[in-house]
């Protein structure tokens, strides 16, 4: 339970998500990478009202 606890409460900073897409083989400068998870963080609330909303 407390490992289960400690993933909600972790979150990806910019500079790690640039790392992460770097490692990949994506160069993103650190903007891109903030702008990248804000639109993460955005789809799956707009899929959900979608999904409601039918």
């Amino acid at each position: 339970m407390e490992f289960e606890e400690e993933k909600v409460k972790r979150k990806i900073r910019p500079r790690k998500a640039q790392k992460m897409l770097s490692d990949e083989g994506m160069d993103v400068t650190l903007q891109e990478a903030a702008e990248i998870l804000s639109f993460l963080k955005f789809m799956p609330n707009g899929v959900v009202k979608k999904f409601l909303n039918e």
